[in-house]
């Protein structure tokens, strides 16, 4: 008797289905499985996102002094963690009850749609629509300044003339 296992080959035609060894059942092959959605999205989810976006107009989104992160994630189409992690990528300071659920004023609500047309439109990277925040608030702060320094000028010359 030999020590080696005998081999058999079947020359019948039909493709033999591997079996277990033990119990002879038929060796089923894994399916492949689907590919998994999560990480990045397509550029067209991401088109469609933004198409989603329903921010009310400002007549209606002023109506109310504070909306909950549920209820500005509904209106961005994102998750809250999303709207978390941008909080504290932008430095934004939100109003928090002793529970630590978040609440956005109407202005940082417009602040958020500032930063979700940068990052999900205009494709900005988080560092890019920093900057391009800071120099928009630099800008506007030396328009209101310039504007302050007018009117003082304008009061100046009209005491001026009245003297």
């Amino acid at each position: 008797m030999s020590d080696h296992p005998q081999i058999t080959f079947d020359f019948s035609g039909e493709e033999e289905v591997p079996r277990e060894p033990l119990s002879g059942k038929p060796i089923i092959a894994p399916q492949p499985q689907p590919k998994k959605t999560r990480g990045r999205r397509t550029l067209k989810e991401l088109e469609d996102e933004i198409d989603n976006v329903q921010v009310p107009d400002n007549e209606t989104l002023f109506q109310k002094q504070y909306y909950t992160i549920g209820e500005v994630a509904q209106m961005f189409g994102v998750n809250t963690s999303l709207l978390r992690y941008w909080e504290g990528e932008f430095n934004m300071s939100l109003r928090k009850n002793r529970k630590g659920d978040r609440f956005f004023r109407p202005a940082e609500i417009k602040l958020l749609q500032q930063i979700h047309d940068l990052l999900r439109r205009r494709k900005f990277t988080i560092e890019g629509a920093k900057e391009y925040l800071h120099r928009q608030v630099e800008e506007d702060s030396r328009y209101e300044m310039i504007q302050s320094l007018q009117r003082l000028k304008t009061f100046l010359l009209e005491l001026k003339a009245h003297l």
